[in-house]
């Protein structure tokens, strides 16, 4: 049988079918959250600085590590992940498709709780999902399943991103919000579809064994240096494309882009560019393995980033809009498949829920708490150089590969 015939065969198989519904259903309230939220609030009059504090509210997604052994440790009579799958995926339903009732002008703390609150149940959705995934998976499925994930969390990018930036130029806010949470029922199906992974290792039984055990086996097995250096590497691995990133759809209407636009032009692109990102990094990672993955790709991701001082010259030009988002995507599509597969790979299946929380949470500190200060670093800056500051702060992430993904070493060794 042919190689080409065998990757096919890998890639229609129920285990990766499951990883395109729940990568989707993980991916739309981020994007809610990071897309559509500031869009929302630019157009109802709020100044830049505080749209940018608003990713204050994305906390739960650095926490969630400290309320995820809870995932390992208990269950409910769906299961131990299909239970709590089920009760964050109707609670994203309902407060995503009534945020859209609230007027940011007038009930900023509201929208604010609100917000928070979407974070929360999608923060604790992802940690569920990650571990269900490992645990579905193969060591040698992790390349392909988390490239296919990663895809399909991007796909779901295209709904809040697009299509709903789209239709807020014809429908009343409150129709948008509820149309978007609409998109949550597929993942909601899905939960009551499946089965339960089969468990390799005993799940924890005690609080000790849930809660204190994942860090301790983490640091036991790397070492106190190592295990350090790796939780660098993940902090600012994506610290740069994350901040550049964050303010990305204000930049947009800033230059005089409609939003009607910035859904066709840049949301499609991207969308498009980041697949392609994706399952091209998914392939080259079989072929050149995890850590020179890590290095071609984060240098790809600085370079992109660059590319958005350029569009802050040139001002209005939809090609080079267009040009802009798709290296960035595309780029990203490339360093997240190789930053996920390595975090996944990083992991004991014993606690998949807690070290993944751990890990991911993590890497969404940028994401949170530095782009908090990117309303006034544009203000001190300028777009312009705002951008070049973000590609030159990913070098210490670069640096760190040189300990922990050496280039002339495979990651197993």
């Amino acid at each position: 049988m042919s190689d080409s015939s065998i990757m096919w065969r890998d890639l229609f198989t129920q285990k990766m079918l499951i990883c395109i519904f729940t990568g989707f259903t993980s991916g739309l309230p981020l994007f809610i959250l990071i897309s559509l939220l500031p869009a929302w609030l630019m157009d109802s009059g709020l100044e830049l600085k505080a749209i940018a504090l608003f990713s204050f509210i994305q906390l739960p997604y650095v926490l969630k590590f400290l309320w995820a052994p809870l995932f390992d440790g208990f269950s409910f009579s769906m299961g131990r992940r299909r239970g709590w799958l089920i009760i964050f995926q109707v609670l994203l339903l309902v407060s995503i498709s009534m945020a859209g009732l609230l007027d940011p002008k007038s009930q900023i703390m509201t929208v604010a709780i609100i917000s928070t609150a979407i974070a929360f149940f999608s923060a604790s959705q992802d940690a569920v999902i990650d571990a269900y995934r490992r645990e579905l998976l193969l060591d040698n499925e992790l390349g392909l399943g988390t490239a296919i994930h990663v895809n399909a969390y991007r796909i779901a990018g295209l709904i809040p991103g697009s299509l709903a930036l789209i239709l807020a130029d014809v429908f009343a806010w409150e129709l948008v919000f509820f149309i978007t949470g609409l998109f949550m029922i597929p993942g909601i199906i899905l939960t009551i579809l499946i089965k339960e992974p089969l468990l390799k290792v005993m799940p924890p039984k005690t609080v000790k064994e849930a809660v204190i055990e994942p860090f301790m086996e983490f640091i036991n097995r790397k070492g106190i240096k190592e295990a350090i250096l790796i939780l660098l590497f993940i902090f600012l691995y994506k610290i740069g494309d994350s901040m550049a990133t964050a303010l990305a759809t204000p930049f947009y209407m800033d230059l005089g882009f409609s939003m009607t636009e910035i859904g066709v032009i840049a949301k499609t692109v991207g969308f498009w560019a980041s697949i392609i990102g994706g399952i091209l990094g998914g392939i080259l990672m079989i072929k050149i393995g995890i850590n020179r993955a890590l290095w071609i790709f984060g240098f790809m991701q600085m370079f992109a980033t660059l590319s958005f001082a350029w569009l802050a010259i040139s001002g209005y030009s939809p090609l080079i809009l267009g040009i802009t988002v798709g290296l960035e995507f595309f780029a990203a599509g490339l360093g997240t498949t190789a930053f996920i597969a390595y975090i996944a790979k990083t992991t004991n299946p014993k606690f998949t829920a807690t070290q993944f929380a751990l890990f991911t949470g993590l890497s969404a500190v940028p994401r949170t708490i530095t782009n908090a200060s990117t309303g006034y670093l544009v203000e001190f800056f300028g777009w312009h150089n705002f951008f070049i500051f973000c590609s030159f702060i990913a070098i210490p992430g670069m640096i760190l590969l040189i300990k922990i993904a050496p280039w002339n070493k495979s990651y197993s060794e």
